[in-house]
């Protein structure tokens, strides 16, 4: 028996050709009872190898109780033959994890767990490694390896011994290691296939019985099959930065370097089976599985208070606080259960978390608001995680917090853009960086990128490559036009380069490239957070993050917070504020005049620039068409302009369902419950879920998997293997097949960008607050939007017009007047105008800003006053100039730049620091030109990306519309 146990998947960046789940189903084929993924200086890809481990065991118990209940099919082989070769598919092939660790002053060493001890000790020590070097780069020293041994066992990699015959040795540690890890560490045979190897193998064989240590075999491959070899070629291109036709002999020899099985690696190794037969032996002593991983959230325990009774306290003391007038029957009720089922499932410490995040947030007085599955329930209202009181949805909490599905529960909660690396840092200084740390996210080759590297590998011309990537979406969306999109660029669809060069960019689709960070995802431990996955520092400065992603953390079990930013909070934060210094009413998500008319009434004329997820021009077309009136409107209409939706052919039936212009009808009395609220249409990804549930008779297990299929959309795609069995399941319960084919579009729709309902009755909320504000207060809302920028759909000056357009007087940036932040002011009529911050003058800082403004006193008559005493360069001064801040000194756009090129030094000489009476040189006045008001405006957009002065099409009208 034959275990491989040095493999390199594609986690080894730019070197391994294969993906780690490859490796796995070729095992099945090649019959090997386990395999190690041992990548440098990662386990990044050990989790998908693992996962597609369990579900080729989870196929091959489903085919054994399939035999298990059926006879065979036809006469049994007679026992006196031999039974025909056949497909392994009983074969099971097991994952160990390791990592092969590159050090700097000892030979390669790769690293197998013996159990969880190990396991622990090789993340300390991957994270010690990590930590100490840059983002993507790993530092080892022997050393490391020596305070982190246990559990261990280690393959030491030849390549760095000395040739036969050379004398001394070129690592002088190769003895300390081998007297050190005695009876935990082999020597490793690998072939070269280049004709000498059984010349190495047995000087191999001598050097380690010189050392004292057995030998084991590996293929060592990088390729899960040999047809890999070009691509294996392209990506080692890539990482040195050359063409392929310039490799040399970093270019593989051939394809041999690939998964192998048994009797293979007996004929290579003929006169070596020992080697083959030790790699077996030592598989079986290594039992250490990732399922024995048992993570621990933190408990969460305060005092003398249990995270059951500290939960039970907050949540009705928050009932108290959200229900001054006492709490509805309904509503206690519902509390009771929640607690109940939480407390059932354990979960009070992840509730706590949340609810200590948000309330910190709270004491800094930076916006959030919760959303997802469990966020949307009594207990989360209680706790201030959100601000959708259960009363307005009508989603069942079991849905989320399922005991039957036994699923971590999903909360993420949005905080300001501006401030929430307050949170993030509060996080780290809470939990220490041993105990917290960011998920990964897996960059992977797409369209534009794969083209650009593989074309240059293979040594295209940038113009080429150029006219390629302009093609992208005939490439990848319509297979088989490809031909025909090259000849319109001028392109040789017949060329052979060009053929190849389409093969490999096809084949490296998928492929990750290098790990980035997740946008929030937090995981936080109980204990040691780098003893469970190793940790490595992020590219931003006092961020560190852990090399698996959020699909490998949710196979394994693990919960996370999503810590995530969102622009519109930032938004209505600066315009609660604005609110409140202006007209003295103190506002927060929760307290907002629910079910406004004349909010609704806005929303239905499409008056919503700027308005939270209802501003594009999708939804300015649909608006008037839905008519919303009441919130959960609001939740259809945020949920209902999506590709789920829109591809199953959802949105014109359900308008003409709620127009009265279709009869509201029902498949079956059973998906009438679950589709009733939304007129028999499904919307939601919920709806999707129980569609299949229900109509399909999908299990919770298959239902459980089309989820995590939906949630892992951008990389694989995996909905439709579920489609045979949907519309078998709703043919065998009687549903129409147009029907079934339609929700089933739009499941896959869902793959392509899914919207829950829970996300959506989330941001309803802020969809409503948005529009509330824009409502009653258009000019707040123009300039909390103005200082939020960048963000949302329209650009500054698209929302400046939109304000004008609501009767707010919109004043010019003043060198006097303004400040870094736009702001309201007193407009002498007893309203309020918007005055133009500096933030909207292109190049100026902040930093500018604020030594303008605080210097200015009295205010400033000239550009020389500006120099003076604010201490600006001319640099500054000019782009102050160039948007006409001056005006409120007299000075034209044209004189203050005039002025402010007469200054040619950042700081006044000494002798010229103050006025001198009498003493100044009086220099002739210059006659400028005025400025034609085209002029005005071209330099407004130049300055500013705006202009008061007019619109830029008012000044072509008369050529537009020549008889107006």
């Amino acid at each position: 028996m034959y275990a491989e146990l040095s493999i390199t998947s594609n986690f080894t960046f730019l070197t391994g050709a294969s993906h780690p789940e490859e490796y796995m189903e070729r095992a099945v084929l090649l019959g090997l009872p386990a395999i190690a993924i041992a990548d440098d200086n990662s386990v990044a890809g050990i989790v998908r190898a693992h996962t597609r481990a369990r579900e080729i065991a989870r196929r091959v118990q489903e085919r054994l109780d399939w035999e298990a209940a059926h006879t065979p099919i036809g006469p049994p082989c007679p026992a006196h033959l031999p039974k025909p070769p056949s497909f392994p598919v009983h074969a099971v092939p097991r994952l160990i994890p390791a990592a092969r660790l590159l050090f700097t002053d000892a030979p390669p060493v790769t690293v197998l767990p013996v159990n969880r001890q190990g396991w622990a000790n090789l993340c300390r020590i991957l994270s010690t490694g990590r930590l100490r070097a840059e983002k993507g780069d790993c530092i080892l020293h022997l050393s490391d390896l020596e305070a982190f041994a246990g559990g261990l066992h280690l393959l030491l990699w030849p390549r760095a011994l000395p040739s036969p015959g050379g004398a001394g040795g070129a690592w002088p540690q190769v003895p300390r290691l081998a007297r050190r890890f005695a009876g935990q560490m082999h020597l490793l045979l690998t072939p070269h296939y280049d004709g000498a190897d059984a010349t190495r193998l047995a000087a191999l064989e001598a050097e380690a019985r010189r050392l004292g240590l057995p030998t084991l075999a590996s293929a060592a491959p990088r390729l899960h099959h040999g047809a890999r070899r070009k691509l294996a070629d392209v990506l080692t291109a890539i990482r040195l930065r050359r063409r392929v036709d310039q490799l040399g002999r970093d270019a593989l020899a051939n394809g041999e370097q690939r998964l192998r099985s048994g009797p293979e690696m007996l004929r290579l190794f003929r006169g070596h089976e020992g080697a083959v037969a030790r790699a077996g032996a030592l598989s079986q002593m290594l039992t250490f599985s990732l399922d024995e991983l048992r993570y621990e959230y933190p408990s969460e325990v305060s005092g003398s208070e249990t995270p059951a009774e500290r939960l039970s306290r907050l949540a009705h003391e928050g009932l108290t606080w959200r229900y001054p007038a006492g709490a509805p029957d309904r509503v206690k009720g519902m509390l009771a259960h929640e607690l109940a089922l939480i407390g059932k499932l354990k979960y009070e410490p992840y509730f706590l978390t949340v609810r200590d995040i948000v309330h910190f947030a709270r004491s800094r007085g930076i916006l959030c608001q919760g959303r997802g599955s469990a966020a949307n329930s009594v207990v989360c209202y209680c706790l201030g995680v959100t601000s959708v009181s259960p009363e307005m949805g009508t989603m069942v909490f079991e849905r989320f917090v399922s005991e039957a599905r036994d699923e971590p529960p999903d909360i993420d909660v949005d905080f300001e853009h501006e401030r929430r690396e307050e949170v993030i840092q509060h996080i780290y200084a809470r939990y220490g960086r041993h105990r917290a740390g960011l998920c990964a996210t897996v960059i992977h080759y797409r369209g534009k990128r794969a083209i650009r590297e593989v074309g240059r590998a293979m040594g295209l011309t940038e113009d080429t490559i150029s006219a390629l990537s302009s093609q992208l979406w005939g490439f990848f969306s319509t297979q088989g036009l490809e031909a025909q999109r090259m000849r319109e660029i001028g392109l040789d669809p017949t060329d052979r380069r060009l053929q190849q060069t389409m093969a490999l960019v096809y084949e490296i689709v998928g492929f990750p490239r290098h790990l980035s960070q997740h946008v929030g995802g937090f995981i936080i431990t109980e204990g040691r957070l780098d003893e469970l996955v190793p940790i490595e520092n992020a590219t931003m400065e006092d961020r560190t993050v852990i090399c698996w992603d959020k699909d490998d953390i949710d196979s394994l079990g693990i919960l996370k917070v999503d810590v995530l930013s969102l622009g519109m909070l930032t938004c209505i934060r600066k315009a609660f504020d604005l609110i409140a210094r202006h007209h003295q009413a103190d506002y927060t998500l929760a307290t907002l005049p629910p079910e406004d008319p004349a909010v609704y009434d806005m929303l239905c004329r499409a008056d919503s620039v700027g308005v939270f997820q209802v501003e594009s021009r999708a939804q300015m077309n649909f608006l008037p068409r839905m008519r919303p009136r009441n919130f959960y409107d609001l939740v259809i209409e945020v949920a209902i302009i999506r590709p789920g939706p829109i591809q199953g052919d959802m949105v014109h039936p359900y308008i003409r369902r709620r127009n009265g212009e279709e009869k509201v009808e029902f498949p079956s009395d059973a998906l009438g419950e679950v589709l009733g609220k939304t007129l028999g249409v499904p919307l939601f990804q919920e709806q999707a879920m129980q569609i299949a549930i229900v109509g399909a008779g999908f299990t919770p297990e298959q239902a459980d998997r089309l989820r995590r299929s939906l949630a892992t959309f951008k990389k694989h795609g995996s909905v439709s293997e579920f489609r045979a069995l949907f519309l078998r399941g709703m043919a065998r319960n009687g549903y129409d097949p147009d029907f079934a084919e339609r929700c089933f579009s739009q499941i896959e729709g869902f793959g392509s960008y899914g919207f829950p309902e829970s996300h959506a009755a989330s941001f309803a909320l802020l969809v409503y607050a948005s529009a509330w504000i824009k409502c009653h207060h258009p000019g707040i809302f123009a300039c909390a939007l103005l200082n939020s920028q960048p963000m949302g759909f329209y650009a500054p000056a698209q929302i400046v017009r939109d304000a004008r357009e609501h009767g707010v007087t919109v004043r010019p940036v003043c060198i006097n007047s303004s400040y870094w932040d736009n702001v309201m002011e007193p407009d002498g009529r007893g309203g309020l105008a918007l005055r133009l911050g500096f933030r909207q003058i292109r190049g100026l800082s902040e930093e500018d800003a604020s030594w303008l403004t605080a210097a200015r006193g009295n205010g400033y008559g000239t550009v020389e006053d500006v120099w003076r005493r604010a201490g600006l360069g001319p640099a500054i001064l000019s782009r102050l100039a160039e948007a006409d801040a001056f005006a409120d000194c007299g000075l034209s756009r044209r004189a203050a730049l005039w002025a402010a090129k007469a200054i040619t030094t950042a700081r006044p000489l000494p002798l010229f620091a103050q006025d001198i009476d009498g003493e100044m040189i009086d220099e002739p006045a210059a006659h400028l030109p005025q400025m034609a008001l085209g002029e005005q405006v071209v330099e407004d957009y130049v300055a500013m990306r705006l202009s008061l002065k007019a619109h830029p099409v008012a000044l072509l009208r008369h050529l537009l519309t020549p008889a107006a």
